[in-house]
């Protein structure tokens, strides 16, 4: 069974998200992009935000990740 995916991050700046990504992965925590297809459908017009997924055993480390490099997340 695939673990629990909880959004980490939600942003329509895609550099963010490729930024964020990068961060996680250097740490070891995967990340998994999503609604990608869909703000390239509206043309990157920033309607529709793209997230970013962890595993919900990796959250809280990968929230403090992300602020330590100075990226918001999510909740």
């Amino acid at each position: 069974m695939p673990p629990a995916m909880r959004e980490l991050l939600r942003s329509s700046d895609p550099t963010v998200i490729a930024f964020a990504s990068v961060l996680l992965e250097t740490e070891g925590i995967v990340a998994f992009p999503l609604d990608v297809h869909m703000s390239i459908l509206e043309g990157s017009l920033g309607i529709l935000p793209r997230r970013l997924m962890v595993a919900d055993r990796d959250l809280f480390r990968a929230r403090a990740i992300l602020r330590d490099n100075g990226v918001e997340v999510s909740g």
